[in-house]
């Protein structure tokens, strides 16, 4: 299974996971984000992650159901 990739450009050092899945519209607010992370796999580096306070930086990859975001900085 071919998975997309998708690459976001953050303008700060770090974004936190709560806060990247609503950027990609995974949900539609912040509360929403330890619901989804229950029932979603989410892996960061290809590591199960589920806590939505987790820092993702530039050069991270996460992967979401059938996606891979790409975290890049502005530089």
């Amino acid at each position: 299974m071919n998975k997309k990739v998708r690459e976001i450009v953050i303008e700060t050092p770090f974004i936190r996971l709560g806060a990247l899945l609503k950027f990609v519209h995974a949900i539609g607010n912040g509360g929403d984000a330890k619901a989804y992370l229950l029932d979603h796999v989410i892996k960061v580096n290809k590591i199960e992650e589920n806590r939505r306070g987790r820092k993702l930086y530039p050069g991270d990859e996460i992967a979401i159901d059938d996606e891979i975001i790409l975290i890049k900085n502005v530089c």
